[in-house]
């Protein structure tokens, strides 16, 4: 019986650790992020680092909003990352509730095609997007980032979704069917508020998505009318031509990573549901 306890403590001990050095892992880069961002240019080369802002200062937040467009840039990555969220949802809620619900014959041929796109890397497609985009006048404009985003949020959003329709209970469908509602508005009226988890995830994960994507934004946009925040970090200069502003870019990405951390911390009951929903049946 001893020797059963302790080894139950011993496992418990271990099981914590491993957790506070995840915690650890994950939270510490963040952490020196935002104590860098309060330190002096000169501190944050000292050959001693410190673990908090010694010798304490607001300049480098001061050079992000005055010595540049980046209140433009988080504007524009608003305007982008919210119509990609908004558009996937749309379009995803209406595609997951076909392929999970209603009944034709290619449906999982397109289920499993919309998953293959979602395994291109954004480099194989990107000479492409810029010549449509090119062509279509959506070169250097938020619709042009908006659609262009579209090619790796939307069928995430379909493929998590159509999971999430396909658990919930067919009697509320048929229920709905009976008291004389069509498919669109047992869609609205009886699916959609039970969707809620899901959709909140999957919109949430969109927006993070779009809000840390770089590449497409460096290719398809020019100047910062349209420039997003990542690019915008990436283009940060010093006094010189030699010099990297640690100081500002550490204080560009706190502003940046803070919103997404509040809707996290927001939504975090409704993403836990979305995340485990179907992963029990019955």
């Amino acid at each position: 019986m001893r020797t059963r306890t302790f080894g139950r403590l011993v496992g418990r001990i271990l099981f914590y650790l491993l957790v506070g050095f995840i915690v650890i892992y994950s939270v510490f880069p963040f952490y020196w992020a935002v104590v860098s961002s309060f330190k002096e240019s000169d501190a944050l080369f000292s050959p001693r680092p410190s673990l908090l802002p010694v010798p304490f200062t607001l300049a480098h937040y001061e050079n992000v909003f005055t010595g540049a467009a980046f209140g433009r840039n988080l504007f524009n990555s608003l305007i982008v990352a919210g119509g990609v969220t908004l558009v996937s949802l749309v379009l995803g809620v209406m595609s997951a509730y076909a392929l999970g619900r209603l009944r034709f014959p290619p449906k999982n041929a397109v289920l499993y095609l919309v998953l293959a796109m979602t395994m291109f890397p954004q480099v194989s497609v990107l000479s492409g997007m810029f010549v449509l985009l090119r062509e279509l006048n959506l070169f250097n404009s938020h619709l042009g980032l908006i659609l262009s985003y579209l090619l790796f949020t939307l069928p995430f959003t379909i493929w998590v979704l159509t999971s999430y329709f396909r658990g919930l209970p067919r009697e509320l469908e048929e229920a709905a069917y009976v008291d004389g509602a069509t498919p669109v508005q047992t869609l609205i009226k009886v699916m959609l508020p039970l969707a809620g988890p899901g959709m909140v995830t999957t919109g949430l994960l969109a927006f993070i998505a779009a809000w840390n994507e770089y590449l497409f934004a460096l290719t398809f946009t020019i100047g910062n009318d349209v420039r997003t925040v990542p690019v915008a970090i990436a283009s940060f200069g010093g006094a010189t031509p030699f010099e990297v502003p640690w100081g500002s870019i550490m204080a560009a990405s706190v502003v940046v990573t803070v919103p997404l951390v509040i809707l996290v911390l927001i939504f975090q009951q409704r993403i836990m549901a979305g995340l485990t929903a179907g992963s029990v049946k019955g």
